[in-house]
């Protein structure tokens, strides 16, 4: 058909190929016979073919020698490529180009083991390289390597099956033809691997040649997996196949629904782009150069060399067009690498679930440019359906429920039996059970695992039921295989980890110093000082003596109570402030903003009174502890004692602390720790003692508020479980710890193995917290501060407005002070015009006029505008005021006012009395 269909379509080409066929039988010798008798008897100039990998490998030689190309459409094995002939040409794609593919897949699902299974022969061979090295890329393992003969019985299948069922892999990579593949699919449903949990993934080789139209193989296929290569639908492709099926109908009226499979379409195109490359070629002459053989040579050496081969492979490797299955174009002999499709068999036949292409990875349709991973860590892919008609993706790896238990090791201690606990049976030495805080952790993690593990605990102990060695020495022997795992309380340091792979930690990370804790209180006659600090009470004692001066400043003026002599007035004052503190103050305020002040200050000293009632309290009757000890500088210092966990790695810490052999003390338990605490560095006890945040945890417990833990707290990893070195189980048990850990099962196991009867409160809440400072009231002094200043400012403009006349008339010559002075004494006297005043001030002015009837004012010059001075007033009743009217202008030429005059007169004067104002 390509022949006709190219000639049809290119009348104008020079040359016709012709078609010499030879029938191998698919067997290695008579394709080498038959690729023999076509370069010496038929002298043809290329071969299209052999059809597989086997027959193609020895053709490949002999076109090499005698330089007639080798196109082969079928060939697929990578092994090929290594012959490095020039005379090759693949025109199909290497099996090495979809390992890519596969990987992505098995990383996609997050799967950390591989098992392939392979046809034992060149065409299975050829990818295993490639494929490994493709898995290594992904850090998944290649555990074992399943080889299958072509000519396996059913029984040598089923023996090479039940082998794999044992081992702990569920992911299998297929790569055989569609024959060897369909039995052994058909062997696997029969004994139980096509069920949920296992996972098939299979190559192209049985991908581009299988038929699903037996219901009896699809059925055994249901589940799988597979990778093809994708070809681009077109309009020509579709009209080629309706040509093709009519033709082979014709051909073959007996075979119904026969389809055409990639490697026909392949087949066309190599066909299409040997003629377009010969029509390239100038061939004038198809002889071949005869070697010159001696009489006894054989078949190989009486075979001459074509003269046309160089220029023929030189127009194939320029051969450029689009073919049926999409660009045709040779580098190095092979085609570039293509789209490959992902299928799922799944009921009645298979379904497309994405792509694979080299830039993007696996993307669900080809116009999408998406990673491999969607926004939620799914693969892109469509739904898949797995073996068990699940859509849950198989996990990969599975403990065999026909193999051996997991054997897990227990260490056996003498103390902190909380974590793990082994009840021995004394006649026969053997362990009833074992309990503990780590050992409910283990089982509750392994029923949170998404399959089942069977497993039993094997103490590492003696016959004698005595501790074996070490942690060190159990992680060991996870190490060398005896156990296959560790459960227990075993921390996640580095020097054990070369040896085994934790889990993630169960258990808080940590290494912490506890100290005893000690009664503070101090029953002594300044203990009523220790509520406030001292900065608290030297603001306080500022504060008060400051709203005293305040309210004296506001009242002065016009209340008669904080008027009097100065030392009278002093202790008015500070009396009024500091009665606040009891809510004694009879003092009565009569200005608006000296009550305004007094509110706010009252306030303030209702806080002040309460905290320190609350705090003094709590100094009389609250226990006041404190660590005797606060640093591990001091523990140097001093050189005392500590104390470590018998086997713990703690002892290593402390010596890299720079603690000497005579100060470190080893403890089995905590009744010994308690016992060591008890007696005291001096007296062979110890003062402080270091371990891990869980015995911490457990000793607290158990003595309440007698110790607490202190800083520094050193970063280790907390409490795992040990696997061997690469096991797959560490990511799932690691993923079902975060479970447990994350949800109420490790509340409840903590409460039943920490705090067991226990009602003990925090010790940390036992320890003294500090005296009340000034950052605690800041913001009350802050409003009573401003509340006052207010006060004061209002009080000082509005003063200073109502003598505003008296201001006016100052010389500018004369002095502040003097101004400040007059001022003062006109602030120290009463202000008649307030209302406290006003009822006394016209009773005195109806007694003055009863008793008086007249005033006889001095004519003298010095005053002849001015009042009497006071003590012209020998009768009056308050002889103590003294009135300078306005009565004249200023003169001229220097001459004094009357205002200055009357002014001066006043100041040569005695001066005011107590109760003496003087009014312009």
């Amino acid at each position: 058909m390509a022949l006709s269909e190219i000639y049809e379509t290119h009348t104008s080409y020079r040359t016709r190929l012709v078609l010499n066929s030879r029938d191998s039988k698919v067997d290695v010798v008579g394709a080498a016979a038959a690729a023999l008798d076509l370069i010496k008897n038929a002298e043809v100039q290329a071969i299209i073919g052999p059809q597989t990998s086997m027959e193609a490998n020895f053709a490949i030689n002999l076109g090499n020698k005698s330089h007639i190309p080798i196109i082969s459409f079928s060939a697929t094995s990578p092994s090929l490529a290594s012959l490095r002939s020039p005379y090759f040409f693949r025109a199909t794609h290497n099996d090495s180009s979809q390992v890519k593919a596969i990987s992505a897949i098995i990383q996609a699902f997050g799967w950390r083991e591989a098992v392939p299974i392979y046809v034992d022969n060149e065409f299975g061979e050829g990818i295993i390289p490639y494929l490994t090295d493709a898995l290594q890329e992904i850090n998944a393992r290649v555990p074992y390597r399943s080889v299958i003969s072509s000519s396996a019985t059913d029984d040598q299948i089923s023996k090479e099956l039940y082998k794999l069922m044992t081992m702990k892999t569920r992911v299998f990579i297929v790569h055989m033809s569609p024959y060897l593949g369909t039995r052994l699919f058909a062997i696997a449903k029969k004994i139980g691997m096509m069920k949920e949990g296992y996972a098939w993934i299979v190559t192209d080789g049985m991908t581009n040649l299988w038929s699903l139209r037996d219901l009896s193989i699809v059925d055994s296929l249901q589940g799988v997996v597979g990778v093809r290569t994708h070809v681009p639908k077109s309009n020509v492709l579709e009209d080629f196949r309706v040509r093709w099926k009519t033709k082979f109908q014709q051909d073959n009226p007996t075979i119904i629904n026969a389809e055409l499979n990639i490697f026909g379409l392949w087949a066309y195109d190599a066909t299409f782009a040997l003629a377009m490359a010969i029509e390239n070629v100038s061939m004038g002459n198809f002889s071949f150069n005869k070697a010159s053989i001696s009489s006894n040579g054989t078949d190989l050496e009486t075979f001459g060399v074509s003269q046309n081969g160089p220029q023929l492979i030189h127009a194939l490797s320029t051969t450029d067009f689009k073919g049926l299955t999409g660009d045709i174009h040779f580098v190095n002999g092979q085609l570039e690498s293509s789209v490959f499709e992902i299928v799922n068999v799944n009921g009645d036949g298979e379904r497309r679930v994405g792509f694979w292409t080299p830039e993007s990875g696996l993307v669900r349709e080809l116009n999408m440019a998406h990673s491999s991973i969607n926004a939620n860590g799914k693969p892109n892919l469509g739904p898949i359906i797995w073996p068990g008609d699940t859509t849950s993706p198989p996990k990969g790896w599975e403990i065999p429920t026909n193999g051996k238990k997991l054997r897990i090791g227990i260490p056996v201690t003498d103390g902190f039996n909380e974590f793990v606990k082994v009840a021995w049976d004394p006649n026969s030495h053997t362990a009833i059970s074992v309990t503990g805080y780590s050992i409910d952790v283990f089982d509750a993690v392994m029923a949170a695992m998404p399959y089942a593990v069977t497993y039993e605990y094997i103490p590492f102990a003696t016959p004698d039921g005595k501790s074996a060695g070490t942690y060190n020495d159990l992680i060991f022997q996870v190490y060398n295989g005896k156990y296959d795992l560790a459960v227990g309380d075993t921390t996640i340091v580095s020097n054990r980890s070369r040896f085994v792979d934790f889990t993630l930690p169960y258990t808080e990370s940590g290494v912490s110093m506890i100290v005893p804790i000690r009664d503070k209180k101090r029953k002594n006659a300044w203990v009523f000082l220790r509520p406030l600090t001292w900065d608290l009470w030297v603001t306080s004692a500022c504060f008060f003596v400051f709203i005293g001066f305040v309210v004296w400043v506001l009242e002065h003026r016009i209340n008669e109570e904080f008027r009097g002599p100065p030392t009278y007035q002093a202790g008015t004052s500070f009396w009024f402030s500091f009665s606040t503190m009891v809510f004694a103050h009879r003092e009565k305020v009569v200005s608006n903003l000296a009550r305004f002040v007094v509110i706010i200050w009252c306030f303030v000293v209702l806080i002040l009174t309460q905290s320190y009632t609350a705090s003094l309290t709590s100094l009389l009757t609250v226990q006041q502890l404190q660590p005797t000890v606060t640093d591990i500088n001091e523990l140097l210092k001093k050189k005392v004692r500590v104390g470590f966990q018998q086997g713990s790695f703690v002892e290593g810490m402390l010596k890299g602390l720079k603690f000497s052999e005579s100060q470190i003390v080893k403890y089995k338990n905590t009744e010994e720790l308690h016992d060591l605490f008890t007696k005291g560095s001096a007296n062979g006890g110890i003062a402080a003692a270091f371990d891990e945040i869980p015995y911490m945890k457990l000793f607290l417990a158990k003595y309440c508020s007698k110790y607490t833990t202190m800083d520094p707290t050193f970063k280790t990893d907390g409490f795992g479980f040990a696997f061997p070195r690469g096991s797959p189980l560490v990511a799932d048990v690691s993923r079902a710890i975060l479970n447990v850990t994350q949800g109420e099962k490790m509340k409840q196991i903590e409460d039943a193995w920490f705090q067991k009867g226990s009602s003990c409160p925090d010790p940390n809440t036992l320890i003294s917290s500090n005296n009340l400072g000034v950052e605690s009231f800041w913001g009350l002094f802050l409003i009573a501060g401003v509340a006052s200043i207010s006060a004061l400012i209002i009080f000082v403009v509005m003063f200073l407005y109502k003598q505003r006349h008296v201001l006016s008339r100052f010389d500018p010559n004369t002095p502040i002070w003097t101004k400040i002075g007059i001022m003062r004494r006109i602030f120290d006297q009463r202000d008649l015009n307030s209302h406290t005043f006003r009822k006394s001030h016209e009773l005195r002015d109806k007694i003055t006029d009863d008793s008086f009837t007249s005033i006889r004012i001095s004519e003298d010059s010095s005053n002849a505008n001015c009042l009497p001075s006071p003590s012209s007033y020998s009768n009056q009743t308050e002889p103590d005021f003294v009135f300078l009217v306005d009565q004249g202008r200023a003169t001229e030429n220097g001459q004094v006012t009357p205002e200055r005059h009357c002014i001066e007169l006043a100041n040569r004067t005695s001066g005011p009395t107590e109760h003496s104002l003087t009014s312009v």
